[in-house]
């Protein structure tokens, strides 16, 4: 790598960690309210009637609270990754979708449905590795690397991906960039630095990496994982290869969120030491009741640790969160135009437009190769 484009990384890293580091005291600082089981009834009653009668369905990725999970299920709507939740908002006959789960995911739905609505919880809700890959900067390193092909991590805005030659989630990214290898391809990719060295090492391919990571998976740590093996040795490690490379090293299983949600089912071990976002836990012991499953090690303890396992973005799409919005939509009326919400997501023509483009390229690869596309994005 060039000694300015070094420079150059090391000052946006400067920059990106401050404005996480702000957007997690600002998190910290608001109240945790608890709600009783009569305000949850209450709740879930109140949103299963608006989503009928603001005709709208609710996706809900994987790592948001079980109790969204579950009105997303009981509603018609879906649970899973966020292409998956796009995919099945595309395909359903909503004239709405609400998106439970962070900004990037609520661009994708509206990239895939441009004739819907699409609203959120709380626009709030963003992602450290869409914060970490500003679209300025990102356009400035592509700009300075143009024999490179560039792919990109679903975990960006839209514009991200409307500057990318090809979109993957990380089910389908190792497959993508040892087509590309054989190509003779050289690739630029971003944003997440683990994953992309995971595919680096595991393919070969010669690859330019933006050097971000997620807050989340960079906390697990190989020696805190091999005490817990130590304490738990009948256990299988399943790991997202957002982790850093010292903890792929160690586990049995190294693959997206639907990866380690098959694993869990299909391996004999009947404990799992699980090293990505705790969310998954609801869908893992609703499919595996009789299994046991125990969250990998973080960098700190309650008191140090950054993520704890819990993506603080993914815990602002809350119950009271969604009503609100829901009460927001149905009060905008169906007229057109309809009154545009704070909390309703927009992508215009030409980005999304452009950004379909790379994702478009995935899902004919996808399709041509018979594989499918999900991920933990």
């Amino acid at each position: 790598m060039q000694k300015q484009d070094k420079h150059m990384i090391g000052d946006r890293l400067a920059a990106d960690t401050e404005l996480v580091r702000l957007h997690l005291e600002k998190l910290a600082s608001q109240p945790c309210e608890v709600l009783s089981d009569a305000v949850v009834r209450d709740y879930k009653l109140r949103i299963l009637d608006a989503l009928n009668h603001c005709d709208a369905k609710l996706v809900a990725h994987y790592y948001t609270d079980p109790l969204l999970q579950d009105l997303a299920e009981e509603s018609g709507g879906y649970v899973g990754d966020s292409l998956e939740m796009a995919r099945f908002g595309r395909d359903c006959d909503a004239s709405t979708l609400v998106v439970g789960g962070v900004r990037f995911m609520g661009e994708s739905a509206k990239i895939l449905s441009p004739d819907k609505r699409v609203i959120m919880p709380t626009l709030d809700a963003t992602c450290s590795l869409d914060i970490a890959c500003p679209i300025d900067e990102f356009s400035k390193f592509c700009d300075a690397h143009p024999d490179r092909t560039v792919v990109v991590y679903a975990n960006t805005s839209a514009a991200v991906k409307a500057r990318a030659d090809w979109v993957v989630t990380s089910s389908i990214a190792l497959d993508i960039v040892e087509h590309l290898m054989e190509r003779g391809e050289k690739i630029l990719w971003a944003p997440d630095r683990h994953l992309g060295n995971y595919i680096r090492e595991t393919t070969g391919a010669d690859m330019l990496l933006w050097d971000s990571a997620c807050i989340v998976h960079e906390e697990f740590k190989a020696r805190g994982l091999r005490d817990m093996r130590a304490l738990y040795p009948d256990a299988a490690i399943l790991a997202h290869p957002e982790s850093p490379s010292e903890v792929l090293a160690i586990a049995d299983v190294v693959g997206s969120t639907t990866q380690i949600i098959n694993a869990s089912q299909s391996l004999p071990q009947r404990q799992f030491i699980v090293a990505t976002d705790r969310g998954i836990f609801h869908k893992l012991q609703q499919l595996s009741p009789d299994k046991e499953f125990i969250i990998a090690p973080t960098a700190g303890n309650d008191a140090t640790c950054r993520s704890c396992a819990s993506c603080p973005w993914m815990g602002m799409n809350t119950l009271p969160s969604l009503l609100e919005a829901l009460d927001s939509l149905a009060a905008s009326g169906t007229g057109k135009p309809a009154t545009l919400l704070a909390n309703e997501i927009l992508v215009d023509s030409d980005t999304a437009g452009k950004a379909m483009l790379p994702l478009q390229r995935m899902l004919d690869f996808a399709a041509d190769n018979q594989l499918k596309v999900r991920g933990k994005a």
